[in-house]
């Protein structure tokens, strides 16, 4: 259950940076910044549970390489971030290495 909660913890990790994103708009400022600050809280308090069974090191690499994953896919294809191959292939680069880690656990 620790794997589905680390997985959780770093999809909600994606948000807020999203949501900072939307608080660069005026119209969007205080819900942006609330959607930070409510995808921090509820990707944070999922990383505390899981480190109770998970190796500390682990556990973190896996939850910000799911969020910054996540937040360089959501970058290029709603808000129009570069998207080159070598981007990509950094991308790929993180990818391997958060599944060597969940295979290695």
């Amino acid at each position: 259950m620790s794997w589905v909660y680390l997985t959780l913890a770093g999809l909600f990790e994606i948000g807020w940076p999203v949501g900072l994103k939307m608080a660069q708009e005026p119209g969007t400022r205080c819900l942006g910044v609330a959607i930070a600050v409510l995808f921090m809280a509820i990707s944070g308090a999922l990383l505390w549970m899981v480190q109770r069974q998970l190796p500390m090191g682990t556990a973190y690499a896996v939850w910000t390489g799911i969020g910054a994953t996540g937040t360089f896919l959501v970058g290029v294809h709603c808000y129009g971030d570069p998207a080159t191959l070598m981007r990509y292939v950094g991308v790929l680069l993180i990818v391997s290495g958060v599944l060597t880690l969940k295979l290695a656990h």
